[in-house]
C-alpha cells in the first residue's frame, strides 16, 4: 500500500498540471479575444444583495451580503469566452480575520467554450443538441477571514449546447482543486473529481424578462484540512431579470429583478457543520 501511495500522488499532480496546460492556452485565447477577435461581446455590472447567506463560521446564523461583480462575455467563429469576478462584502456576522468588520471576499471565474462543429468542419447536432464544445477554465479566489481561503479550482471537460431561445448548456467537467486552510495553517490539494455543470439564459417576452443562472454538483474530493472526508457539493443561482431599460427606451441595457441562491456542503464540508444557504436575493444589472 505505500508504494502505491507515490503513485497516485504523481499522477494527481500529472493532472492538475494538464489542467493548468489547459487553462494556460485558454487564458492566451481569452487576451487574443480581447484584442479584437471577437464578433460579439456583453459586459454588465451587477449588484445582488441578500440577507440568508451562510458561512463554515457561523452555521447557526444568517449573514448580510453585499455583492459588487463585473461579467465579460464574448465570442468568435471557434468559441466563448466567460468571466465574470464577484466583490463580496458581509456584515460582522462572517468576521474579518483581523478585526475591524465584516470579511471582504474576491471570486472570480474564467470559461472558455471551443465549438468543435467550427473546428472540425462538421455539424455535431443531434437530437436537442446543437453543439458540442468543449470546456476548461479556473476559479480563483481570496477572502480575509480567519479560514483565508485561497481557491486554485481547474475544469475540463464536454459542454453539451442545447437547441432552445436563448441558451441551456450541461458540462461535464474534470475538476482538481488547491486551497488554503488558514485556521489549520496549512495548504491542501484535494482529490480530483467530478462535476456536472448546468448554465441557463432563457428570454421570457411575454413580460420583458430573462431566467438565467447556473448550478454546479461536484462530487467528493478526499479529506480536507481538517482531516476529514468530503462530501458533494451543490452550488445553484438562479434570476427572474425584468428588462428595465425598455422603459426608458434604452432595452438590454439595465436590468432589476430577484434572485435565489442554494448551496449546500459548501466546501464540501457536511451541511450540519458547514450551514446550508438558501438566500433569497434582490438584483440589478447594468449592459455596456
Amino acid at each position: 500500500m505505500r508504494a502505491l501511495k507515490p503513485l497516485a500522488n504523481k499522477k494527481r499532480q500529472s493532472a492538475i498540471q494538464i489542467s493548468k496546460k489547459w487553462s494556460s492556452v485558454l487564458f492566451a485565447s481569452c487576451i487574443t479575444t480581447a484584442a479584437g477577435a471577437a464578433d460579439w461581446s456583453d459586459n454588465y455590472v451587477g449588484y445582488r444583495v441578500g440577507n440568508k447567506f451562510r458561512e463554515p463560521c457561523c452555521t447557526t446564523t444568517d449573514i448580510h451580503k453585499d455583492i459588487l461583480s463585473f461579467t465579460h462575455v464574448s465570442g468568435y467563429k471557434y468559441g466563448i469566452n466567460f468571466f465574470t469576478a464577484d466583490f463580496l462584502k458581509s456584515d460582522s456576522h462572517d468576521p474579518a480575520a483581523n478585526g475591524g468588520g465584516g470579511a471582504q471576499e474576491v471570486y472570480a471565474v474564467y470559461r472558455h467554450q471551443l465549438l468543435l462543429s467550427p473546428v472540425t468542419g462538421k455539424s455535431l447536432a443531434f437530437g436537442p443538441v446543437k453543439e458540442i464544445a468543449l470546456t476548461a477554465g479556473m476559479d480563483l479566489n481570496s477572502k480575509d477571514d480567519a479560514f483565508g481561503p485561497r481557491v486554485r479550482k481547474f475544469v475540463v471537460g464536454p459542454t453539451f449546447k442545447f437547441d432552445v431561445p436563448g441558451f441551456f448548456d450541461v458540462s461535464l467537467l474534470y475538476r482538481t482543486e488547491h486551497n488554503h486552510n488558514g485556521i489549520v495553517g496549512k495548504s491542501v490539494t484535494f482529490d480530483s473529481t467530478y462535476g456536472v455543470s448546468l448554465a441557463w439564459g432563457i428570454p421570457i417576452k411575454a413580460i420583458n424578462a430573462k431566467f438565467n443562472g447556473f448550478l454546479d454538483h461536484i462530487g467528493p474530493k478526499g479529506k480536507d484540512g481538517f482531516g476529514f472526508e468530503t462530501k458533494a457539493e451543490t452550488l445553484a443561482r438562479a434570476y427572474l431579470m425584468f428588462d428595465a431599460g425598455k422603459l426608458a427606451g434604452k432595452p438590454d441595457t439595465f436590468y432589476a429583478g430577484v434572485g435565489y441562491e442554494y448551496w449546500n456542503n459548501k466546501f464540501g464540508g457536511n451541511a450540519n457543520n458547514y450551514g446550508k444557504t438558501s438566500a433569497p436575493m434582490l438584483a440589478l444589472e447594468m449592459h455596456f
